[in-house]
């Protein structure tokens, strides 16, 4: 996810000249100077983004935070790392902000929620027009409410191609070519999304716009409305994701963190 910011900043004309990257592999990022340890990074930055898998947090932070300041914000985008288990882990910098993006920021029609617990408002303006750029980056004003963000935007991308993946198989099962039947299932949803946000649509009015009385739309429809099946099964798929990302805030919340130093 890292990557596909870096990408969207790329594509919205951002100076990336003064962006450090910090990848152990030493691979290359391209536009970005890249270095394979935090020793190499140069002088304590200004803001540090944390884009790493949560699991890696405690392995991470003790030498990352030697390195930051009281005046680094830190910006995490760490799935179900709490603020205040951030703030535990880097108590002296100056304020914590959570970003959960989702993979579309990388051709800047993404959305970024972002949480603050402790942000002041020109922090909270240089964190917007950080983000702007990559899509719809709204303020969460409850922590709450982000994870639930998070797993409709942030986890919603994989769930939107697995239907685009099983519309496209269910017109091979009507004897379309893989190729063609997968053009026409992403061109479908591609449209629809545009139409809605165009026309300002909601997905009810759409649905009875296709479907005719009595006509084949409506006789599909029929199987996906039967039992509220299709939202029922939604719901338990973000649930399972809502799940997860509390795990993920327990497991964050170490009651035995060594004694980190006071930054200046």
């Amino acid at each position: 996810m890292g990557g596909a910011i870096v990408e969207g900043w790329r594509g919205a004309g951002y100076d990336l000249s003064n962006t450090v990257v910090i990848r152990p592999s030493g691979m290359p990022v391209t536009g970005v100077r890249t270095v394979s340890s935090i020793v190499e990074a140069g002088a304590p930055p200004r803001l540090v983004v944390l884009a790493f898998k949560p699991q890696k947090l405690d392995e991470i932070a003790p030498e990352l935070r030697k390195y930051l300041s009281a005046k680094t914000t830190v910006i995490s985008i760490l799935a179900g790392v709490e603020a205040s288990s951030l703030r535990e882990r880097f108590p002296g910098v100056g304020a914590i902000v959570r970003a959960m993006p989702n993979l579309p920021v990388a051709i800047r029609r993404g959305v970024v929620a972002l949480y603050s617990q402790d942000a002041d408002e020109p922090t909270r303006i240089e964190i917007s027009q950080l983000f702007a750029p990559l899509g719809y980056a709204p303020w969460i004003p409850d922590e709450s409410k982000f994870a639930a963000v998070g797993s409709v935007a942030g986890a919603g991308p994989a769930y939107v191609a697995r239907f685009i993946g099983a519309l496209a198989k269910a017109g091979e099962t009507r004897g379309l070519s893989s190729e063609f039947s997968s053009t026409i299932a992403l061109e479908t949803v591609l449209g629809t999304a545009w139409l809605a946000a165009a026309k300002t649509e909601g997905m009810d009015s759409i649905a009875k716009r296709v479907a005719s009385p009595n006509g084949t739309t409506e006789a599909g429809l029929k199987i996906l409305d039967h039992d509220d099946v299709l939202n029922q099964l939604l719901v338990l798929t973000i649930d399972a994701a809502a799940r997860r990302g509390a795990e993920l805030a327990e497991e964050a919340k170490s009651p035995s963190l060594a004694e980190t130093p006071r930054l200046s």
